[in-house]
């Protein structure tokens, strides 16, 4: 009887050996997120109910009590079933089933728990941010963004944008956590729509924040004053304009009033309610200028005064040109050219050429002649007042202007002439200049010689030796010649006797 019982035995397990043998254990992949009820299958070959199933995760047992309260257990039909998945259920099982008639069967279970990926981050470096959350930055200045997201077991994090120029661009993307991206200086083309966008590469689930941004600008420079030329000149018409400026700024005329959005703004003022020196001002404002940072120009209105030379002289048959200089106008004044006491306009014609390079305004007259001699007008006028030039021209005959120049060649050789006189009259009398005496007839011919004391033994024979010291006072010895003159030698005879020396006190 134990015989056949041990036989038995021994053909079950033979049995159930070749069955395990023949079937190799097959993967099923279920995909569930935290929370959800999982179910893993074992056996599902037929309709029979093992009568023992064992579930194991690297090694260890899992599922072991049969309560249907625990969060994880084996069911009747060799399922494994979780209450509540959570992320730690993540992994490989295996399932091993022995059938009632002895047959085990085994099996493999993938479970991934993946979340739904989120965008837990998104950073834009922003100078002003709009109530419905736009951006705006300033032209010119970096950019940062920075985006982070949670996606379980695994994601894809990238960044995109969308921009009228370029359309949908990725910017950048890796698998981590986070990513950055850095603009250095931001240009109008950089302004759209920035997504962060996570990928669960498991669940293909995805994960969008967006921001837009908008770049601004904000010139440097201050905004243009300008006039603008009218024909009218009761009425003063002014624009100003901040170039650049984006989006476009706010503009102001004058101290007072509302600012009003434009790329231009321009006002016209009555001609007899400004003065001369009056200053007027435009003020800009923008987004991006803090309160009283606002930027302006300034215009000055000057009445205009015409320059240049009042007088004018030509030869009959030449031509001449008057030249008017108008630079402080402002507004810029209209400035004509006119003649005589009626002030007739001279227009450009075979008599006359007018011409304007840029503050002058020249009336050139061709073929001059004696009709054309008087008094020209260069008038300057704008909406402040009217200022003349009064040029007076003075026409010459050819005959008049060769007689001129007769008495200047006369004139010039009566000067060069004088001077040679004279230089040649110094030049005879030299030895009378040097010499001190002049022109004049003065005899001048006394010559103190000053004699040192080595030299006084030469008048010792003559001149009795002289005390060093008279009254207190010391002496030194005077030789006094007399140079006798051209003119005494021959009315006077040379005095050839020696000249006592004369003692002249000297103190020292």
């Amino acid at each position: 009887m134990n015989i056949v019982a041990t036989a038995a035995l021994l053909q079950l397990c033979f049995s159930a050996t070749a069955s395990v043998s023949d079937n190799d254990p097959t993967e099923t992949l279920v995909t569930a997120e935290p929370g959800d009820a999982v179910v893993l299958p074992c056996y599902t070959g037929g309709n029979g109910t093992p009568s023992l199933t064992m579930w194991t995760k690297d090694g260890r047992e899992v599922g072991g009590a049969r309560d249907a309260g625990a969060r994880v257990s084996v069911h009747q039909d060799g399922s494994l079933k979780f209450r509540e998945a959570v992320s730690e259920d993540r992994g490989s099982y295996l399932c091993s089933s022995t059938l009632p008639d002895g047959t085990v069967f085994r099996a493999r279970a993938l479970l991934q728990i993946t979340s739904a990926p989120s965008i837990t981050a998104m950073h834009i470096s922003w100078d002003i941010r709009l109530p419905n959350g736009t951006l705006i930055i300033n032209q010119g200045t970096p950019v940062s963004i920075h985006c982070e997201a949670s996606s379980s077991p695994s994601q894809q994090l990238s960044l995109t944008f969308s921009g009228a120029p370029s359309g949908n661009n990725t910017l950048n993307s890796t698998s981590r956590s986070s990513l950055d991206f850095r603009i250095e200086k931001v240009q109008r083309s950089s302004q759209g729509v920035y997504t962060c966008s996570a990928v669960d590469t498991v669940s293909n689930l995805t994960a969008q924040r967006s921001a837009e941004l908008l770049v601004y600008n904000v010139p440097d420079t201050h905004p243009d004053c300008m006039w603008v030329q009218t024909q009218d000149l009761s009425r003063i018409q002014l624009n100003c304009s901040w170039f650049g400026a984006y989006p476009p700024p706010k503009l102001r005329w004058g101290e007072a009033g509302d600012f009003l959005e434009s790329d231009n703004l321009s006002v016209v003022l009555n001609g007899s309610r400004v003065t001369d020196g009056q200053k007027l001002k435009c003020t800009a404002t923008h987004q991006l200028l803090k309160s009283g940072l606002e930027k302006s120009c300034l215009l000055t209105l000057k009445a205009p005064f015409p320059e240049g030379d009042p007088l004018a002289a030509a030869i009959e048959g030449t031509s001449v040109t008057l030249t008017c200089t108008e630079t402080t106008a402002a507004p810029p004044a209209n400035t004509t050219w006119t003649k005589g006491l009626q002030k007739s306009r001279i227009e450009t014609g075979s008599k006359y050429v007018l011409s304007d390079e840029g503050p002058s305004y020249k009336l050139t007259i061709l073929n001059v002649t004696k009709d054309d001699e008087g008094c020209f007008f260069c008038l300057s006028e704008n909406q402040l007042g009217v200022k003349v030039l009064e040029v007076c021209l003075t026409v010459k005959t050819s005959s008049s202007a060769y007689t001129g120049g007769i008495i200047g060649v006369f004139i010039a050789a009566l000067i060069v002439g004088s001077a040679v006189v004279v230089a040649k009259l110094l030049y005879s009398r030299r030895h009378e200049i040097c010499l001190g005496g002049g022109f004049g007839d003065e005899d001048t011919g006394d010559v103190l010689s000053l004699v040192d004391s080595d030299d006084e033994q030469i008048f010792q024979d003559t001149v009795p030796q002289l005390p060093p010291v008279v009254n207190g006072r010391h002496l030194t010895l005077v030789e006094v010649h007399r140079i006798p003159s051209s003119d005494h030698d021959e009315t006077e005879p040379a005095d050839r006797s020696p000249q006592q020396p004369e003692d002249t006190e000297e103190p020292e």
